[in-house]
C-alpha cells in the first residue's frame, strides 16, 4: 500500500512488493540452503521532485533496496517501475539507456572513487558511456559540473586521496550529476563525514536539488539528517515497512512503536527529553529466522499475543501509514 505525496505530484518511481532474497548454502548434503529476506514484499511510491527517506537501525534492508531499484541486485519478486517501465524485466542493454536517469551516490567517499583515475577520468568516463554531450565539449561540461558541487577547475587532475572526505564527497556527487539524472538514490551519503561537513554537503543536495529539478531517494540511519532533508520518511525493520508518513507527521504524531524508539534515541541537549528515551529490549531477531506475526513484537514493549500470532496489516490515513494492529 502507498501513501500520497503531500504535494500533489506524478509517481516518478513506483516500488510494487518488492522482495530481496539471499540464499545461503550450508554446506550440508541433506540440508535445503537457507535463504535472508533482506527486504521482504515492500511497495511505495517516489513522487517527482521530492525527498522520501528511508531509515532503520543496520540490516533493516533499506541500503538494499536502493541497489534493487537501480538492478545492481537482481530483485526476488516485485516491480520497479520508472515512467512506465518495469526495471526488472529489462535487459541489461536497455538498462544501460536508462541508467543515466537513475544515479546513486554511495556511503564511503574513499571506496567509491578509482583511486588510480584522476577527477577529469572519473568524471568523462561517465558521460563517454553515456554519450552525454560531444568530445569537444567536455571541458565545458567538466567546469559546469565542479562549479555545481563547489570544487575548483585545479581539481581536474588530481587524484582521489589528494581530496579530503568531503571534497571526495562532492566528486561522488558531480560523478552522479554527469550524466544529467532525474532521480538519485543517496546511499549514507554523508553517514562517514564529519558533523560540520554533513551540513554542507545536505545544504548542497538541497540546492542541486531545486536548481536542477532532482529527484531523491535518501537512504539514512541518522533521524536528525533525515528531518533536515525530507519531504516524506519510510521507516524500515527487519525487511519491511512498518511506517511511512509526511516528514511533519512522523516527528509529531509517530504511530508506530519502533519509529517511536527512533525519535527518542534523536540526542538532545533537554534533559527531560533524554529521560523520556524509550530503550529496546534485545537484539534484531535474525532475517534468516525472522518472527511470526509482527517482526518486531519481540522487541515491543506493548507487544500482546496477537502481535505474536497475526502479522499486522498497513493502516492509517492517506499522508500516514503505520502497520500496526494498535495504531
Amino acid at each position: 500500500m502507498n501513501v500520497s505525496s503531500p504535494i500533489k505530484k506524478q509517481a516518478i518511481l513506483e516500488v510494487t512488493g518488492l522482495k530481496q532474497y539471499f540464499t545461503l548454502k550450508n554446506g550440508l548434503p541433506f540440508k535445503p540452503p537457507q535463504q535472508i529476506k533482506a527486504v521482504d514484499d515492500i511497495s511505495f511510491s517516489l513522487f517527482e521532485g521530492e525527498t522520501l527517506s528511508i531509515v532503520g537501525e543496520s540490516g533493516c534492508g533499506k541500503s538494499t533496496t536502493g541497489r534493487a531499484i537501480l538492478q545492481l541486485d537482481k530483485p526476488t519478486a516485485g516491480s520497479i517501475n520508472y515512467k512506465g517501465l518495469d526495471l526488472s524485466t529489462l535487459s541489461k542493454k536497455e538498462l544501460r539507456k536508462i541508467r543515466g536517469e537513475l544515479q546513486i551516490i554511495f556511503q564511503d567517499p574513499f571506496a567509491s572513487l578509482n583511486p588510480r583515475q584522476t577527477v577529469r577520468k572519473i568524471l568523462t568516463e561517465a558521460m563517454i558511456i553515456q554519450k552525454v554531450v560531444p568530445f569537444e565539449q567536455h571541458e565545458k561540461r567538466l567546469k559546469e559540473l565542479l562549479d555545481y558541487v563547489g570544487l575548483p577547475l585545479t581539481s581536474l587532475d588530481r587524484l582521489p586521496h589528494e581530496f579530503s572526505g568531503g571534497q571526495r564527497q562532492r566528486i561522488g556527487i558531480a560523478r552522479a550529476l554527469a550524466v544529467n539524472p532525474k532521480v538519485i538514490i543517496c546511499d549514507e551519503a554523508v553517514s562517514a563525514l564529519d558533523v560540520s561537513i554533513q551540513a554542507q554537503i545536505l545544504n548542497l543536495l538541497k540546492s542541486l536539488q531545486k536548481e536542477l529539478k532532482l529527484t531523491y531517494l535518501f537512504i539514512s540511519h541518522d533521524l536528525s539528517v533525515v528531518k533536515h532533508i525530507s519531504d516524506r520518511v519510510i521507516v524500515m525493520y527487519l525487511g519491511e515497512i512498518v511506517e511511512i508518513a509526511t516528514k511533519a507527521e512522523l516527528f509529531h504524531n509517530p504511530s508506530h512503536p519502533y519509529t517511536k524508539a527512533l525519535l527518542s534515541a534523536i540526542p538532545s541537549a533537554n534533559a527531560q527529553k533524554r529521560a523520556q528515551r524509550i530503550l529496546l529490549k534485545g537484539d534484531i531477531p535474525s532475517p534468516l529466522h525472522p518472527p511470526e506475526g509482527c517482526k518486531f513484537h519481540t522487541r515491543c514493549p506493548a507487544a500482546t499475543d496477537q502481535c505474536k500470532l497475526v502479522a499486522p496489516p498497513m493502516i492509517g490515513g492517506e499522508n500516514h501509514l503505520t502497520k500496526c494492529h494498535y495504531v
